[in-house]
């Protein structure tokens, strides 16, 4: 009895430590220009397909210059692209708000 509750409770630590890294992970923003098309399908919302198929814009059209370059992509819209905003970048930042005019609203003034 006291070997199986020992097993058991290992594999709940073992389940809550995979739990804490993928969510540590999930909240580091991903580098839309550097993530291979592995990291990309790991996005919630993105497969293996879609994930090639940014990889594949990517490098027949440059860089992302900004999350919103997304939605060039074929398969992502508005929707798509909302839910995307706060787990990917263009520079390593996040963009603090999830849209574009929090961004700009966030930006310091000249």
């Amino acid at each position: 009895m006291t070997r199986r509750m020992t097993r058991s409770l290992a594999g709940v630590l073992a389940a809550t430590m995979l739990l804490v890294a993928h969510h540590a992970a999930a909240a580091t923003p991903l580098n839309l220009n550097s993530a291979s098309a592995s990291e990309l399908a790991g996005l919630q919302g993105i497969g293996p397909a879609k994930a090639q198929a940014i990889v594949e814009h990517r490098d027949k059209n440059g860089q992302f210059k900004s999350v919103d370059d997304l939605k060039l992509v074929r398969g992502i819209g508005d929707k798509m692209l909302e839910q995307l905003r706060p787990q990917v970048t263009v520079d390593g930042k996040a963009v603090e708000g999830g849209s574009p005019a929090a961004a700009a609203a966030a930006a310091p003034k000249k």
